[in-house]
């Protein structure tokens, strides 16, 4: 049996028994429900909702909402991302693909003030970054709401009530959250969000209270009117109305037309498991199971976890995904992706063809292009209950807070999505989003995104792990070291998600190392043609694995205030 964090040593010590743990990281287990997100105070709100009766899905939509209050600076309704469901009696794995997109009426033009593409050290870049020009059209609540619509047990006004009341109640204000108020200047340069998360001028101070009223009564308009309680009516004037106020270009027809979509998750068998992902416009997807295909034709369990050779190839698997996100990878709706030829055997053996085992590899045949630095500001939570159904999210507002921009009497921080785009699709000065044809800006369109829910099953097709992270262009790095972690080198999740972790992009010469390399790996991979950096740290996992029956959970330690809550019967 794979170790859960439930085995002890007792080791003598000048005749004295002492309790040895094997590591420092310890899962939360049980054989019940449980949540794993980044903000404890929301993984305990959706064990309330599954002591209610809720399942799965109903708790997925109450920590959606609720991370709006805990953790505003990526849990959002302003925003957009990717949901897999798992259904046990079914025995089915759904995407809900509820990714923000860009106004009908947008242009280049309009976005950045004129018809040719500025330098990338333009000031009219941060158009498209801190200003209402900057948010594409929120799909979080329909994404949400599709999925109760769908798949929820309980009521609307019963999940959303402990959400209500946690808003209108409100949340002590953590050193983290001071803190990231303090370092995100967007935030002073709107008046409805200086109004909230300042006093006098002044971030808000640790253990003080912040209450959201004006969410509070957003999130009463949603479990009164659902769908349209946000898209139609009361909270879409005032939207639209701040919209035209602030030259921003988000239109009651933009919100109204709005839907998200239920879509084909990707698969690939990885070592005898099953993992699931979510498919484009996430280029995460394709990053993560590009990756772990290379891997499957390497025995990298015969190397330590944390040994060079392992490094060097996860980074080099990683260079090769992120290659197929990069070229292949767009909305779908404006762009015929080729899930299955980017999967294909007969690609995955060219790139594996390519990578040398002791020397890292040239980009000097790939086009030069530079994707832009994505935000790591998004989240991600995983849920099981006690039936076995499973939810994976991740979502965003893009940069920390979004754009910085409330709409006011809302509460509603908006997102800064229209940076995602890459504007200059064939200029090779261009350090836009991505090479990829498919994510060139057009009006209405999503732009690519890397974030990549994600569930696996075992040999035996039992759910086995729910997985995801945050991170931008790193969470297909965070997520591949936990899955080998479990897999290949049979660590618990505690153990597999504390791995030191390294990140390769496309066509980036740098590998990407968290301080926790060691210096003498790092000597090595240097030594092997590896560019080196520093990282502080890579992605931030929030898992729940399950053998035996027995669900352990672990919520990253790289990022503060996450935590697991477990259901008690």
């Amino acid at each position: 049996m794979r170790f859960l964090g439930l085995i002890l040593f007792i080791t003598s010590v000048k005749g004295t028994d002492y309790i040895d743990y094997p590591h420092p990281f310890h899962p939360t287990t049980g054989k019940s429900g449980m949540v794993v997100s980044q903000s404890a105070l929301s993984s305990e709100l959706g064990i309330k909702i599954l002591d209610m009766g809720g399942n799965a899905v109903d708790a997925a939509v109450a920590v959606g909402f609720s991370l709006a209050t805990t953790l505003p600076r990526a849990g959002n309704i302003g925003g957009g991302g990717f949901m897999l469901i798992y259904l046990k009696d079914k025995d089915e794995v759904f995407y809900i693909d509820y990714r923000s997109k860009s106004p009908k009426n947008s242009s280049i033009e309009k976005l950045l003030g004129t018809k040719n593409i500025p330098d990338r050290d333009s000031k009219r870049w941060e158009r498209v970054d801190y200003t209402y020009l900057a948010s594409g059209v929120p799909g979080t609540v329909y994404g949400l709401l599709e999925a109760h619509k769908n798949f929820g047990k309980l009521e609307l006004e019963q999940i959303m009530k402990p959400v209500i009341e946690q808003a209108e109640n409100g949340i002590i204000v953590s050193s983290d959250l001071n803190y990231v108020i303090e370092v995100t200047p967007q935030l002073k340069s709107d008046k409805e969000s200086l109004s909230i998360y300042f006093n006098n001028g002044e971030p808000l101070q640790e253990f003080s209270l912040l209450k959201r009223p004006d969410l509070a009564n957003t999130f009463r308009e949603i479990s009164k009117n659902g769908i349209k309680g946000f898209y139609e009516g009361e909270i879409a004037d005032k939207i639209v109305d701040a919209m035209n106020a602030n030259n921003g270009l988000i239109t009651h027809e933009d919100l109204k037309n709005y839907k998200s979509f239920f879509r084909m998750p990707i698969a690939v068998n990885y070592k005898g498991y099953k993992v699931f992902t979510a498919a484009p416009p996430s280029g995460g997807g394709i990053t993560l199971l590009t990756s772990l295909s290379i891997l499957n034709n390497i025995d990298i369990k015969k190397y330590k976890s944390d040994s060079t050779k392992t490094y060097h190839f996860l980074a080099e698997s990683l260079r090769r995904g992120h290659n197929n996100r990069s070229h292949f990878v767009g909305d779908r709706e404006y762009l015929d992706v080729p899930i299955s030829q980017l999967l294909s055997p007969k690609r995955i053996k060219e790139l594996i063809s390519s990578i040398n085992s002791n020397k890292a590899s040239s980009i000097d045949q790939v086009i030069p292009y530079k994707p832009r630095q994505e935000s790591k500001d998004t989240t991600h939570f995983s849920i099981i209950d006690s039936k076995g159904n499973a939810v994976s999210n991740t979502y965003t507002l893009g940069l920390s807070f979004g754009s910085g921009v409330t709409i006011p009497g809302t509460g509603i921080l908006m997102n800064s999505q229209m940076n995602n785009f890459a504007y200059r699709y064939g200029d090779k000065t261009d350090i836009g989003r991505g090479a990829s044809p498919g994510n060139k800006f057009e009006p209405g369109k999503k732009p690519m995104s890397t974030m990549a829910p994600t569930i696996v099953f075992d040999k035996e097709d039992k759910l086995f792990l729910v997985t995801g992270s945050p991170g931008g262009s790193d969470i297909p790095a965070a997520i591949l070291r936990v899955i080998t972690g479990v897999i290949d080198f049979n660590l618990d999740i505690g153990e597999a998600t504390m791995l030191p972790r390294i990140h390769k992009d496309w066509p980036y010469e740098g590998l990407e190392h968290e301080r926790a390399v060691s210096r003498d790996i790092v000597r090595r991979l240097k030594n092997m043609g590896h560019k080196t950096e520093y990282e502080n740290t890579i992605g931030s996992t929030q898992s729940i694995l399950i053998v035996d029956e027995v669900n352990s959970g672990f919520a990253d330690l790289r990022r503060p205030n996450a935590g697991v809550a477990v259901q008690s019967n």
